[in-house]
Parts: C-alpha cells; sequence; structure tokens
C-alpha cells in the first residue's frame, strides 16, 4: 500500500483563463468560475507510522467537483516518477519499503534497483535534493506529472500537462533538520494555518502540446521520468487553487478518500503514458479492495451533481444521500432500470451526447512506445541538467544525502551507479565518487 499517511482539505480552483480553445470542460470554460476541490497531500513509501518529515515524495491529489461529474488530478510534489513501465512498479515499491525480515528500512536495497534501472536517476536526484524533504505540505509545487489530453468543441485533440505552484514559496529542510520536528508537524501546520484563516494557495499551470507538435517533440512526450522542455512547451497561467476548509472527521474524509485517474470529465482524457494506462485500471481496483464497492458513495468522493452509472447493491449502497439533495432510495437508484439502453428510460435519464465523447487515441506505433529493451534510452540528459541548475550548497546537500545511503551497498552497486551519475554530467559521479570513498 502507498500513500498510507495522508493530509487533505476543502477548497477552491479559480478560473482565470479560459481554455475553451482547448477542451469542452464546462469548468475549464468561463474565467472567475468556481470549482470546490478537495485535496490531500500524502508520503509515498512510508506507513501509517511515518513520518511528515520523511525524504520521500508527496502524494498531491487533487479531486475537482464539477457540474459534469469528478475530475482526479493525482500526482505528487515532482513533474517525473522514478518508472515509465508498469510492471515494474510493485519491484520499486518493494525496494523502496521496509527489509521483509528486518521490518525497518535498508537504503542498500533501494539503491540496488536504482542501479539497476536508469529511468529512476531523474526522481532519485529529485528526492535525494534538498526538495526531498519540503519544510511543508504549504511550502512545495504539486504536479499532474502524467500527460493528460484536452480536446476541444471541433474534436481537436492537445496533450496537456498540469502544474500547480506554491504560492508560499519553496521552503525545505535538510535531513538534520527534519529529524528534530514533530513526526506529524505537516499535518498540524495545515490545519492550524487553515483554521486561523491563513489559506495557502497555488497558482496552476498547464503546459499544451498539439498533436502534430508530440510527434516531432525532442523527447518522448509519454515518458513519465522526462519533463517537457519549458522553452518549447511555456507554462500557461490558467488558475488557482486555495484551500480554505479543514475535515470536520478525518476518518470520513481524509482517510477514505478516493482518487483515480480515470475519473475523468467530457473534455479531458488520458495519453498512451504507459503509467498512466496502468493506473487507470489499478486505483480503482485498490478503492474497490481498500473502501469497498461502492467507495464513490462516500460523500468526500461523490459527485455534486447527479451522475448516472447503472451499479447498484453491494456493502453500504444507499448509505447516504448524493449531494444536493435525494433520499436514500435514490443513492441506490430506486426501482429504475439498470441497463443501458434502455427502452425504458425516465425523464431524467442520460442520453448521449457525441461532442463529449473524446476522439481515438493514436494506435501504439503513433505514440513511440517501443519494446521493454530501454538500454538506448536517454535517461542522463534530463538529470545532468537539473544537477547543473543547482547552487554549490544544493550540490553539496545531493552528494551528502545520495552517500550517505549508497554507501552501504554493494561494490556493484556503487559502480553502477556512479556509472549513471557521470553519464548525467562528470562533476555528479566525480563528487559521489570522492563523497563515497
Amino acid at each position: 500500500m502507498v500513500h498510507a499517511r495522508g493530509t487533505g482539505a476543502y477548497g477552491t480552483f479559480t478560473l482565470k483563463k479560459s481554455l475553451s480553445n482547448y477542451t469542452i470542460a464546462s469548468f475549464l470554460q468561463t474565467p472567475e468560475d468556481q470549482t470546490e476541490i478537495f485535496l490531500r497531500f500524502s508520503t509515498v513509501g512510508g506507513g501509517q507510522d511515518s513520518s511528515d518529515y520523511a525524504r520521500d515524495p508527496r502524494g498531491f491529489a487533487v479531486k475537482f467537483y464539477t457540474q459534469q461529474g469528478n475530475f482526479d488530478l493525482v500526482g505528487n510534489n515532482t513533474p517525473v516518477f522514478f518508472l515509465n513501465d508498469p510492471i515494474k512498479f510493485p519491484d520499486f515499491v518493494h525496494s523502496q519499503k521496509k527489509d521483509p525480515r528486518t521490518n525497518t528500512p535498508n537504503a542498500a536495497r533501494m539503491f540496488e534497483f536504482w542501479a539497476s534501472h536508469p529511468q529512476s536517476l531523474h526522481q532519485m536526484t529529485i528526492l535525494m535534493s534538498d526538495r526531498g524533504i519540503p519544510f511543508s505540505l504549504r511550502h512545495m509545487h504539486g504536479f499532474g506529472s502524467h500527460t493528460l489530453s484536452f480536446w476541444n468543441k471541433d474534436g481537436e485533440r492537445y496533450w496537456v500537462k498540469w502544474h500547480f505552484k506554491t504560492d508560499q514559496g519553496i521552503k525545505t529542510l535538510t535531513d538534520e533538520e527534519a529529524n528534530g520536528m514533530s513526526p506529524f508537524g505537516a499535518q498540524q501546520d495545515l490545519v492550524d494555518a487553515i483554521d486561523k484563516g491563513d489559506y495557502p494557495s497555488w497558482t496552476v499551470k498547464v503546459q499544451i502540446m498539439t498533436e502534430s507538435e508530440a510527434k516531432t517533440c525532442s523527447i518522448n512526450p509519454f515518458d513519465l521520468t522526462k519533463v517537457w522542455p519549458h522553452n518549447d512547451y511555456p507554462l500557461i497561467e490558467v488558475g488557482r487553487l486555495e484551500l480554505n476548509r479543514n475535515v470536520n472527521n478525518y476518518f470520513a474524509e481524509t482517510e477514505q478518500s478516493a482518487f483515480a485517474p480515470s475519473n475523468l470529465v467530457p473534455g479531458i482524457g488520458a495519453s498512451p503514458d504507459k503509467m498512466l494506462q496502468a493506473r487507470l485500471l489499478a486505483y480503482q481496483d485498490a478503492h474497490r479492495y481498500r473502501v469497498g464497492a461502492n467507495v464513490n458513495q462516500v460523500p468526500v468522493n461523490a459527485p455534486r451533481c447527479p451522475v448516472n452509472h447503472y451499479q447498484r447493491d453491494g456493502a453500504f449502497a444507499g448509505v447516504c444521500p448524493a449531494y444536493g439533495g435525494g433520499d436514500l432510495k435514490e443513492n441506490n437508484q430506486g426501482d429504475s432500470v439498470n441497463f443501458y439502453p434502455n427502452d425504458q428510460a425516465t425523464e431524467g435519464a442520460p442520453e448521449q451526447d457525441s461532442q463529449s465523447v473524446s476522439p481515438p487515441m493514436p494506435v501504439l506505433e503513433d505514440a513511440w512506445i517501443g519494446h521493454h529493451d530501454q538500454s538506448e534510452e536517454d535517461y542522463y540528459s534530463q538529470a545532468g541538467d537539473l544537477f547543473r541548475l543547482m547552487s554549490d550548497d544544493q550540490k553539496a546537500q545531493l552528494v551528502g544525502n545520495i552517500a550517505g545511503g549508497l554507501s552501504q551497498a554493494t561494490k556493484s552497486v556503487k559502480a553502477r551507479m556512479v556509472e549513471q551519475f557521470t553519464k548525467a554530467d562528470p562533476d555528479y559521479g566525480r563528487l559521489i565518487q570522492a563523497a563515497l570513498k
């Protein structure tokens, strides 16, 4: 289980720039329109017993309660991830969690996995940098990370990446500073800030790419281990997200909240990103296992508009009325017909809308999804670019954080990791080699 330790709050997304040229999504049409949201932050690898200040990515999941249903943007506080092949995910998570024999963290195993997977180098460089431990949940960026898609009223599709830039500024902690923090300090900080009216906010931006641009892009635009070059695909400011209301009951709301990349609305779709394709299936399955078959009837997960889905029965069916009114009978869809299409439609029943149907996805050949052998892929250039952007102090923190864990690994793992660092930037490899000695 990942993302076990979470903190959530409600708020609003205010649109500042119409995206009607790119998408038919209703909440992205009219400037100053507001959409209620729920945002859940989390650590990723640790369990409920982990610290708020672990060196770990942070989950950044936003549920938009739109008038067309819920749109879930399920990302992290990093623009990339360790993997681009979902078959590797269980092994990766096992390597990052506790040793199965001792039930304690094992840094050597983490680096052993990374040594065999150069695709992890970019994200690992972020994790081991000064940004690996945010000072608070308010002082970090959020990213959708995956490539998603928009389509407009003319059926034209665009590829898109979402960015949430903190208005509080970036603040981070060193390992030594983190060791002196309360293990639940980040959660307390967010609750206290909202309670006293100091509402945290993020400026929302997107990168947009046409389908034709995707075919000539310098990188695979569907590779989750890479960022889109900002010079070629600049950030476009589109709105503002604010958190302004704490939950009333942690378990009922934050703990039972469930986000899934497959929760999409007309005008927003998926992409050939292989990691995303797996998550479209895996997340809903995980929620049915964790919460139950009617996970979407839990109030925090329920849409704020009528949704007809023809699913019914099972545990907790009809436990709560649908948002916007309705009795328990309505919540399990009463005596209405339970399949589609049917000849018994009643007033207000769903009707197919051809405009809401997304254009067909490109075939795999057009999406540059190659074989599993990735030995010729360039997983070094962007990690090197990031290293070269760092100040001397940031580089010193990065090297010290890596060497502390890598020093516990085998000779083979050390050699393979140093080779990766050197390919990214010769100074990167040289500094790590010197620290290990």
